[in-house]
Protein backbone atom coordinates (compact mmCIF):
# COMPACT_ATOMS: atom_id res chain seq x y z
CA UNK A 1 0.00 0.00 0.00
CA UNK A 2 1.11 3.34 -1.07
CA UNK A 3 1.68 6.67 0.95
CA UNK A 4 -0.64 8.32 -0.85
CA UNK A 5 -3.42 5.00 -0.95
CA UNK A 6 -2.53 4.90 2.71
CA UNK A 7 -4.01 8.44 3.02
CA UNK A 8 -6.53 8.59 0.99
CA UNK A 9 -7.92 4.82 2.71
CA UNK A 10 -7.21 6.20 6.02
CA UNK A 11 -9.15 9.38 5.18
CA UNK A 12 -12.20 7.23 3.88
CA UNK A 13 -12.39 5.31 7.22
CA UNK A 14 -11.90 8.73 9.77
CA UNK A 15 -14.81 10.16 7.81
CA UNK A 16 -17.03 7.42 7.20
CA UNK A 17 -16.64 6.90 11.41
CA UNK A 18 -17.24 9.89 11.98
CA UNK A 19 -20.75 10.12 9.86
CA UNK A 20 -21.86 6.70 11.01
CA UNK A 21 -22.03 8.14 14.36
CA UNK A 22 -23.65 11.20 14.00
CA UNK A 23 -27.16 11.39 14.99
CA UNK A 24 -28.16 14.73 13.31
CA UNK A 25 -26.27 13.49 10.06
CA UNK A 26 -28.07 10.61 9.94
CA UNK A 27 -31.54 11.95 11.16
CA UNK A 28 -31.30 14.90 8.15
CA UNK A 29 -30.33 12.00 5.53
CA UNK A 30 -32.47 9.96 6.58
CA UNK A 31 -35.66 12.33 6.54
CA UNK A 32 -34.37 13.87 2.69
CA UNK A 33 -34.16 9.78 1.56
CA UNK A 34 -37.75 9.20 3.14
CA UNK A 35 -39.19 11.68 1.08
CA UNK A 36 -37.57 10.10 -2.23
CA UNK A 37 -38.52 6.90 -1.60
CA UNK A 38 -42.12 8.01 -1.31
CA UNK A 39 -41.57 10.11 -4.37
CA UNK A 40 -39.98 7.10 -6.31
CA UNK A 41 -42.78 4.45 -4.94
CA UNK A 42 -45.34 6.68 -6.77
CA UNK A 43 -43.22 7.37 -9.43
CA UNK A 44 -42.85 3.61 -10.35
CA UNK A 45 -46.49 3.86 -11.38
CA UNK A 46 -45.62 6.25 -14.75
CA UNK A 47 -44.30 2.45 -16.09
CA UNK A 48 -46.70 -0.35 -16.27
CA UNK A 49 -44.01 -2.63 -16.55
CA UNK A 50 -40.97 -0.77 -15.31
CA UNK A 51 -38.46 -4.45 -15.68
CA UNK A 52 -39.15 -3.34 -19.33
CA UNK A 53 -38.19 0.01 -19.40
CA UNK A 54 -34.96 -0.46 -17.47
CA UNK A 55 -34.24 -3.69 -20.04
CA UNK A 56 -34.54 -1.50 -23.06
CA UNK A 57 -32.62 1.62 -21.35
CA UNK A 58 -29.78 -1.53 -20.92
CA UNK A 59 -29.68 -2.46 -24.36
CA UNK A 60 -30.06 1.05 -26.14
CA UNK A 61 -26.96 2.26 -23.77
CA UNK A 62 -25.11 -1.40 -24.52
CA UNK A 63 -25.52 -0.58 -28.35
CA UNK A 64 -24.08 2.74 -28.07
CA UNK A 65 -20.75 1.42 -26.28
CA UNK A 66 -20.42 -0.80 -28.51
CA UNK A 67 -20.13 2.03 -31.36
CA UNK A 68 -18.94 4.73 -29.42
CA UNK A 69 -16.94 6.21 -31.98
CA UNK A 70 -19.81 6.10 -34.91
CA UNK A 71 -21.92 8.02 -32.47
CA UNK A 72 -19.30 10.65 -31.26
CA UNK A 73 -18.54 11.37 -34.56
CA UNK A 74 -22.26 11.45 -35.42
CA UNK A 75 -22.94 13.70 -33.21
CA UNK A 76 -20.08 16.19 -34.08
CA UNK A 77 -20.81 16.10 -37.82
CA UNK A 78 -24.55 17.18 -36.74
CA UNK A 79 -24.05 19.52 -34.12
CA UNK A 80 -21.12 21.25 -36.47
CA UNK A 81 -23.21 21.88 -39.45
CA UNK A 82 -25.76 24.03 -37.33
CA UNK A 83 -23.11 26.07 -36.50
CA UNK A 84 -22.07 24.50 -33.24
CA UNK A 85 -18.07 23.77 -32.29
CA UNK A 86 -16.85 20.55 -30.91
CA UNK A 87 -13.79 20.23 -28.73
CA UNK A 88 -12.28 16.93 -28.47
CA UNK A 89 -10.70 16.98 -23.98
CA UNK A 90 -8.16 13.59 -23.50
CA UNK A 91 -8.52 14.86 -19.59
CA UNK A 92 -9.59 17.58 -17.22
CA UNK A 93 -7.07 19.85 -18.16
CA UNK A 94 -7.38 19.87 -21.19
CA UNK A 95 -11.35 20.56 -21.08
CA UNK A 96 -10.39 23.73 -18.20
CA UNK A 97 -8.10 25.33 -20.67
CA UNK A 98 -10.41 24.90 -23.88
CA UNK A 99 -12.84 26.57 -21.21
CA UNK A 100 -10.41 29.14 -20.17
CA UNK A 101 -9.45 29.32 -23.88
CA UNK A 102 -12.68 30.45 -25.39
CA UNK A 103 -14.04 32.53 -21.94
CA UNK A 104 -10.18 34.76 -22.03
CA UNK A 105 -10.90 34.99 -26.25
CA UNK A 106 -13.89 36.83 -25.47
CA UNK A 107 -12.92 38.84 -22.67
CA UNK A 108 -15.68 37.28 -20.36
CA UNK A 109 -15.55 38.09 -16.80
CA UNK A 110 -18.64 36.67 -15.12
CA UNK A 111 -19.58 33.61 -16.15
CA UNK A 112 -23.12 31.69 -15.13
CA UNK A 113 -23.20 27.82 -14.66
CA UNK A 114 -26.17 25.45 -14.20
CA UNK A 115 -25.65 22.09 -12.05
CA UNK A 116 -23.36 19.32 -13.85
CA UNK A 117 -21.23 16.71 -12.52
CA UNK A 118 -19.17 16.79 -15.03
CA UNK A 119 -18.31 20.06 -14.47
CA UNK A 120 -17.59 19.14 -11.30
CA UNK A 121 -15.36 16.35 -12.54
CA UNK A 122 -13.04 18.41 -13.96
CA UNK A 123 -13.32 21.38 -11.22
CA UNK A 124 -14.69 24.04 -13.21
CA UNK A 125 -16.01 26.66 -11.39
CA UNK A 126 -12.66 26.77 -8.64
CA UNK A 127 -10.20 27.00 -11.54
CA UNK A 128 -12.14 29.62 -13.70
CA UNK A 129 -12.21 31.86 -10.30
CA UNK A 130 -8.85 31.59 -9.59
CA UNK A 131 -7.97 32.78 -13.42
CA UNK A 132 -10.21 36.08 -12.49
CA UNK A 133 -13.42 34.77 -13.86
CA UNK A 134 -16.73 35.25 -11.55
CA UNK A 135 -18.38 32.01 -12.19
CA UNK A 136 -21.76 31.16 -10.17
CA UNK A 137 -23.81 28.30 -9.47
CA UNK A 138 -27.60 29.01 -10.49
CA UNK A 139 -28.94 25.90 -9.15
CA UNK A 140 -30.32 26.30 -5.85
CA UNK A 141 -28.67 23.39 -4.66
CA UNK A 142 -25.23 23.85 -6.12
CA UNK A 143 -25.80 27.49 -4.96
CA UNK A 144 -25.94 26.42 -1.22
CA UNK A 145 -23.19 24.08 -1.25
CA UNK A 146 -21.21 26.97 -3.29
CA UNK A 147 -21.88 29.66 -0.87
CA UNK A 148 -21.04 27.60 2.27
CA UNK A 149 -17.80 26.67 0.73
CA UNK A 150 -19.19 23.24 0.97
CA UNK A 151 -18.81 20.30 -2.01
CA UNK A 152 -21.98 18.29 -3.64
CA UNK A 153 -23.12 15.51 -1.28
CA UNK A 154 -25.46 14.03 -4.09
CA UNK A 155 -25.30 13.37 -7.74
CA UNK A 156 -28.80 14.67 -8.08
CA UNK A 157 -29.55 16.65 -4.72
CA UNK A 158 -26.43 18.12 -3.83
CA UNK A 159 -27.34 19.77 -0.66
CA UNK A 160 -29.35 16.69 1.14
CA UNK A 161 -27.41 16.31 3.76
CA UNK A 162 -28.36 20.21 5.04
CA UNK A 163 -31.68 20.79 6.91
CA UNK A 164 -33.77 23.73 6.10
CA UNK A 165 -32.33 25.10 9.66
CA UNK A 166 -29.01 24.79 8.04
CA UNK A 167 -29.63 26.70 5.26
CA UNK A 168 -31.35 29.56 6.79
CA UNK A 169 -28.31 29.84 8.91
CA UNK A 170 -25.84 29.93 5.74
CA UNK A 171 -28.30 32.74 4.13
CA UNK A 172 -27.97 34.38 7.89
CA UNK A 173 -24.36 34.58 7.58
CA UNK A 174 -23.74 34.88 4.42
CA UNK A 175 -26.59 37.41 3.05
CA UNK A 176 -27.78 38.59 6.90
CA UNK A 177 -31.33 36.90 5.55
CA UNK A 178 -33.13 36.40 9.48
CA UNK A 179 -31.71 33.38 11.45
CA UNK A 180 -35.38 31.03 11.09
CA UNK A 181 -35.74 32.20 7.08
CA UNK A 182 -38.27 29.66 5.44
CA UNK A 183 -37.23 27.93 2.26
CA UNK A 184 -39.75 30.51 0.82
CA UNK A 185 -37.55 33.28 2.24
CA UNK A 186 -34.44 31.68 0.64
CA UNK A 187 -36.24 31.48 -2.63
CA UNK A 188 -37.07 34.90 -2.40
CA UNK A 189 -33.33 36.02 -1.92
CA UNK A 190 -32.03 34.10 -4.52
CA UNK A 191 -34.30 34.69 -7.38
CA UNK A 192 -33.12 38.17 -7.94
CA UNK A 193 -29.62 38.01 -6.90
CA UNK A 194 -28.98 35.22 -9.84
CA UNK A 195 -30.98 36.92 -12.06
CA UNK A 196 -28.85 40.04 -11.90
CA UNK A 197 -25.79 37.12 -12.53
CA UNK A 198 -27.73 36.28 -15.14
CA UNK A 199 -28.14 39.43 -16.57
CA UNK A 200 -24.49 40.10 -16.43
CA UNK A 201 -22.70 37.32 -17.71
CA UNK A 202 -21.00 37.10 -20.89
CA UNK A 203 -21.11 33.49 -21.13
CA UNK A 204 -22.91 30.17 -19.37
CA UNK A 205 -21.91 26.60 -18.86
CA UNK A 206 -24.15 23.42 -18.58
CA UNK A 207 -23.67 20.00 -18.52
CA UNK A 208 -25.70 17.63 -20.69
CA UNK A 209 -27.68 14.29 -19.96
CA UNK A 210 -27.38 13.29 -23.31
CA UNK A 211 -26.12 13.58 -26.40
CA UNK A 212 -28.24 12.70 -29.39
CA UNK A 213 -26.06 11.43 -31.99
CA UNK A 214 -28.36 11.66 -35.26
CA UNK A 215 -28.89 14.94 -34.55
CA UNK A 216 -26.09 16.63 -32.96
CA UNK A 217 -28.15 17.36 -30.41
CA UNK A 218 -27.72 18.53 -26.59
CA UNK A 219 -30.76 17.23 -23.99
CA UNK A 220 -31.03 19.41 -20.55
CA UNK A 221 -33.00 18.11 -18.09
CA UNK A 222 -33.85 20.29 -14.86
CA UNK A 223 -36.59 21.45 -12.31
CA UNK A 224 -35.67 24.93 -11.82
CA UNK A 225 -35.39 26.57 -14.82
CA UNK A 226 -31.91 27.79 -14.60
CA UNK A 227 -30.18 25.45 -17.59
CA UNK A 228 -32.68 26.87 -19.41
CA UNK A 229 -31.61 30.67 -18.71
CA UNK A 230 -28.47 29.67 -19.19
CA UNK A 231 -28.72 28.62 -22.61
CA UNK A 232 -30.68 31.61 -23.50
CA UNK A 233 -29.57 34.39 -22.20
CA UNK A 234 -25.68 34.89 -22.71
CA UNK A 235 -23.96 35.15 -25.76
CA UNK A 236 -21.84 31.91 -25.25
CA UNK A 237 -23.03 28.86 -24.31
CA UNK A 238 -20.28 25.69 -23.48
CA UNK A 239 -21.99 22.80 -22.69
CA UNK A 240 -19.12 19.60 -21.26
CA UNK A 241 -20.07 16.25 -21.10
CA UNK A 242 -18.82 12.44 -21.26
CA UNK A 243 -18.56 10.63 -24.11
CA UNK A 244 -20.31 8.12 -22.56
CA UNK A 245 -24.06 10.24 -22.40
CA UNK A 246 -24.77 9.96 -26.40
CA UNK A 247 -28.12 8.00 -27.23
CA UNK A 248 -28.99 7.49 -31.02
CA UNK A 249 -32.36 9.25 -31.33
CA UNK A 250 -34.76 11.96 -30.16
CA UNK A 251 -36.98 9.20 -29.89
CA UNK A 252 -35.11 7.58 -27.11
CA UNK A 253 -35.47 10.15 -25.31
CA UNK A 254 -39.08 8.62 -24.63
CA UNK A 255 -37.01 6.27 -22.22
CA UNK A 256 -34.57 7.62 -21.00
CA UNK A 257 -35.94 10.96 -19.64
CA UNK A 258 -38.90 9.79 -17.72
CA UNK A 259 -36.37 7.00 -16.20
CA UNK A 260 -33.92 10.00 -15.22
CA UNK A 261 -37.31 11.31 -13.42
CA UNK A 262 -38.63 9.01 -11.69
CA UNK A 263 -35.43 7.37 -10.60
CA UNK A 264 -33.62 10.55 -10.30
CA UNK A 265 -36.81 12.82 -8.36
CA UNK A 266 -39.40 10.53 -8.03
CA UNK A 267 -41.46 12.34 -10.66
CA UNK A 268 -42.88 11.03 -13.86
CA UNK A 269 -41.37 14.18 -15.78
CA UNK A 270 -38.95 16.87 -14.83
CA UNK A 271 -40.62 20.50 -15.29
CA UNK A 272 -38.05 21.43 -17.76
CA UNK A 273 -36.55 19.54 -20.83
CA UNK A 274 -34.69 21.25 -23.63
CA UNK A 275 -32.97 20.52 -26.46
CA UNK A 276 -30.18 22.65 -28.31
CA UNK A 277 -29.10 21.85 -31.56
CA UNK A 278 -26.36 24.63 -31.81
CA UNK A 279 -26.53 28.57 -31.61
CA UNK A 280 -29.67 30.88 -32.45
CA UNK A 281 -30.30 30.58 -36.60
CA UNK A 282 -31.20 33.19 -38.43
CA UNK A 283 -34.76 35.15 -37.01
CA UNK A 284 -34.59 33.42 -33.82
CA UNK A 285 -34.60 35.95 -31.14
CA UNK A 286 -33.31 33.68 -27.74
CA UNK A 287 -30.14 31.14 -27.74
CA UNK A 288 -26.44 31.99 -27.90
CA UNK A 289 -24.90 33.17 -30.62
CA UNK A 290 -21.91 30.96 -30.24
CA UNK A 291 -21.99 27.19 -29.07
CA UNK A 292 -19.56 25.19 -28.21
CA UNK A 293 -19.66 21.40 -26.59
CA UNK A 294 -16.36 19.57 -25.03
CA UNK A 295 -16.86 15.62 -25.22
CA UNK A 296 -14.81 14.54 -22.05
CA UNK A 297 -12.63 11.54 -22.20
CA UNK A 298 -10.51 11.70 -18.39
CA UNK A 299 -10.83 8.20 -18.12
CA UNK A 300 -13.71 6.88 -20.22
CA UNK A 301 -11.81 5.10 -22.63
CA UNK A 302 -9.70 3.23 -20.05
CA UNK A 303 -13.33 1.83 -18.04
CA UNK A 304 -14.48 1.45 -21.47
CA UNK A 305 -11.16 -0.76 -22.43
CA UNK A 306 -12.54 -2.54 -18.95
CA UNK A 307 -14.71 -6.19 -19.24
CA UNK A 308 -16.91 -6.05 -17.47
CA UNK A 309 -16.45 -2.42 -15.93
CA UNK A 310 -17.42 -1.52 -19.04
CA UNK A 311 -21.48 -1.20 -18.02
CA UNK A 312 -21.11 1.40 -15.54
CA UNK A 313 -20.84 4.08 -18.85
CA UNK A 314 -24.25 2.74 -18.76
CA UNK A 315 -24.87 5.22 -15.77
CA UNK A 316 -27.64 8.11 -16.34
CA UNK A 317 -26.38 9.96 -13.12
CA UNK A 318 -30.00 9.64 -11.47
CA UNK A 319 -28.47 8.66 -8.25
CA UNK A 320 -30.96 6.25 -7.65
CA UNK A 321 -28.48 3.61 -6.41
CA UNK A 322 -26.84 6.18 -3.68
CA UNK A 323 -30.57 6.44 -2.55
CA UNK A 324 -31.05 2.93 -1.67
CA UNK A 325 -27.81 2.11 -0.41
CA UNK A 326 -27.05 1.19 3.00
CA UNK A 327 -23.97 2.23 3.17
CA UNK A 328 -24.61 5.54 1.64
CA UNK A 329 -26.87 6.09 3.83
CA UNK A 330 -24.93 5.53 7.10
CA UNK A 331 -21.05 7.58 5.91
CA UNK A 332 -22.92 10.38 3.30
CA UNK A 333 -22.18 11.76 0.71
CA UNK A 334 -18.44 13.24 1.72
CA UNK A 335 -16.89 10.63 2.81
CA UNK A 336 -16.03 8.95 -0.42
CA UNK A 337 -13.61 11.53 -1.06
CA UNK A 338 -14.57 11.80 -4.88
CA UNK A 339 -16.82 13.47 -7.24
CA UNK A 340 -19.10 10.46 -7.73
CA UNK A 341 -19.96 8.67 -4.40
CA UNK A 342 -22.52 5.71 -3.63
CA UNK A 343 -22.37 2.32 -5.79
CA UNK A 344 -21.63 4.17 -9.01
CA UNK A 345 -19.03 6.48 -7.47
CA UNK A 346 -17.26 3.27 -5.99
CA UNK A 347 -17.48 1.53 -9.43
CA UNK A 348 -15.92 4.36 -11.61
CA UNK A 349 -13.95 6.36 -9.71
CA UNK A 350 -11.25 4.34 -9.66
CA UNK A 351 -10.66 3.74 -13.10
CA UNK A 352 -12.07 7.57 -14.17
CA UNK A 353 -8.96 8.68 -11.79
CA UNK A 354 -6.43 6.13 -13.28
CA UNK A 355 -5.50 5.84 -9.58
CA UNK A 356 -6.98 1.82 -9.26
CA UNK A 357 -5.04 1.38 -6.57
CA UNK A 358 -5.91 4.98 -4.60
CA UNK A 359 -9.90 4.61 -4.74
CA UNK A 360 -10.23 0.42 -4.98
CA UNK A 361 -11.11 0.22 -0.93
CA UNK A 362 -14.36 1.94 -2.70
CA UNK A 363 -15.16 -1.27 -3.77
CA UNK A 364 -15.10 -2.57 -0.52
CA UNK A 365 -17.30 -0.32 1.30
CA UNK A 366 -20.54 -2.19 0.31
CA UNK A 367 -22.38 -4.44 2.16
CA UNK A 368 -23.38 -6.30 -1.55
CA UNK A 369 -27.11 -6.78 -1.00
CA UNK A 370 -27.79 -5.72 -4.44
CA UNK A 371 -30.28 -2.79 -4.27
CA UNK A 372 -27.97 -0.77 -6.06
CA UNK A 373 -28.54 -3.41 -9.09
CA UNK A 374 -32.02 -3.53 -8.45
CA UNK A 375 -33.30 -0.25 -8.41
CA UNK A 376 -30.66 0.81 -11.51
CA UNK A 377 -32.51 2.30 -14.73
CA UNK A 378 -29.88 1.51 -16.82
CA UNK A 379 -29.50 -2.12 -15.98
CA UNK A 380 -26.08 -2.08 -14.76
CA UNK A 381 -25.18 -4.69 -12.13
CA UNK A 382 -23.70 -2.85 -9.54
CA UNK A 383 -22.78 -5.19 -6.71
CA UNK A 384 -21.46 -7.61 -9.50
CA UNK A 385 -19.06 -4.82 -11.09
CA UNK A 386 -18.20 -3.79 -7.02
CA UNK A 387 -16.85 -7.82 -6.77
CA UNK A 388 -15.12 -7.60 -10.45
CA UNK A 389 -13.09 -4.27 -8.52
CA UNK A 390 -12.33 -6.76 -5.93
CA UNK A 391 -11.21 -9.50 -7.71
CA UNK A 392 -8.81 -7.21 -9.75
CA UNK A 393 -8.00 -5.45 -7.41
CA UNK A 394 -6.63 -9.26 -5.40
CA UNK A 395 -4.89 -10.14 -8.87
CA UNK A 396 -2.72 -7.12 -8.64
CA UNK A 397 -1.72 -7.56 -4.99
CA UNK A 398 -3.12 -4.54 -4.16
CA UNK A 399 -4.45 -5.56 -0.86
CA UNK A 400 -1.74 -5.58 2.41
CA UNK A 401 0.53 -8.36 2.16
CA UNK A 402 -0.12 -9.66 5.65
CA UNK A 403 -3.74 -10.04 3.99
CA UNK A 404 -2.70 -11.62 1.34
CA UNK A 405 -0.38 -14.70 3.29
CA UNK A 406 -3.16 -14.06 6.21
CA UNK A 407 -5.56 -15.71 2.74
CA UNK A 408 -2.82 -18.15 1.81
CA UNK A 409 -2.81 -19.74 4.86
CA UNK A 410 -6.39 -20.41 5.67
CA UNK A 411 -7.16 -21.84 2.41
CA UNK A 412 -4.43 -23.91 3.11
CA UNK A 413 -5.74 -25.12 6.28
CA UNK A 414 -9.37 -24.77 5.03
CA UNK A 415 -8.24 -27.47 2.39
CA UNK A 416 -8.23 -30.26 4.56
CA UNK A 417 -10.03 -31.51 7.26
CA UNK A 418 -6.63 -33.38 8.75
CA UNK A 419 -4.66 -29.76 8.66
CA UNK A 420 -8.17 -27.79 10.26
CA UNK A 421 -8.45 -30.59 13.34
CA UNK A 422 -4.64 -30.11 14.07
CA UNK A 423 -5.12 -26.80 15.77
CA UNK A 424 -7.62 -26.25 19.02
CA UNK A 425 -10.76 -23.97 19.08
CA UNK A 426 -8.58 -21.66 21.08
CA UNK A 427 -5.82 -20.99 18.34
CA UNK A 428 -8.30 -20.46 15.92
CA UNK A 429 -10.19 -18.31 17.59
CA UNK A 430 -6.52 -16.35 18.80
CA UNK A 431 -5.98 -16.59 14.71
CA UNK A 432 -9.13 -14.99 13.52
CA UNK A 433 -8.86 -12.29 16.40
CA UNK A 434 -5.60 -11.22 15.53
CA UNK A 435 -6.15 -11.36 11.71
CA UNK A 436 -9.50 -10.89 10.44
CA UNK A 437 -10.53 -7.95 13.26
CA UNK A 438 -7.28 -6.28 11.78
CA UNK A 439 -8.04 -6.86 8.56
CA UNK A 440 -11.75 -6.09 8.17
CA UNK A 441 -12.37 -3.76 11.16
CA UNK A 442 -12.67 -4.05 15.14
CA UNK A 443 -16.52 -3.33 14.74
CA UNK A 444 -17.38 -6.83 12.92
CA UNK A 445 -18.50 -9.80 15.63
CA UNK A 446 -17.03 -12.77 14.92
CA UNK A 447 -18.24 -16.29 14.88
CA UNK A 448 -16.41 -18.46 17.51
CA UNK A 449 -14.92 -21.43 16.43
CA UNK A 450 -15.79 -25.04 18.37
CA UNK A 451 -14.90 -27.95 18.21
CA UNK A 452 -16.15 -29.51 14.67
CA UNK A 453 -18.67 -32.66 14.66
CA UNK A 454 -15.98 -34.91 12.31
CA UNK A 455 -13.66 -34.69 15.98
CA UNK A 456 -16.28 -34.97 18.18
CA UNK A 457 -17.94 -38.44 16.27
CA UNK A 458 -14.14 -39.55 15.82
CA UNK A 459 -13.13 -38.88 19.66
CA UNK A 460 -16.54 -40.51 21.02
CA UNK A 461 -16.81 -43.48 18.40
Amino acid sequence: MTMANKEIYQAFQEASEKKAFDKRHRSTIGYNIGCYDKAFARGLDFFTRPDIARQRAALKKHGVLEHLEDHLKSFEQHFTARGGKVIWAQDAEEARMAILDILQKQYVESVVKSKSMTTEEVGVTTFLQKNGIDCVETDLGEFIVQVSDDKPYHIVTPAMHLSAGDVAKIFHEKFDLPEDATPDQVAAFVRPHLREKFRRAGASITGSNFLVSRTGSVALTENEGNALFCVSAPKIHIAIAGIEKVIPAIEDLDLFWPLLAVHGTGQDMSAYNTLVSGPKAAGEEDGPDQMYVILLDNGRSRLLSTIPQRRALSCIRCGACLNVCPVYKNIGGHSYGTVYSGPIGSVISPHLSGQLKEYIHLSYASSLCGKCTEVCPAGIDLHHQLLQNRRLAVRSAFPPRTERWGIKAYKMTMSKASRLDKAPPGVKNLFARIFFSRAWGPRRTLPKVVEGFRKKWVNNG
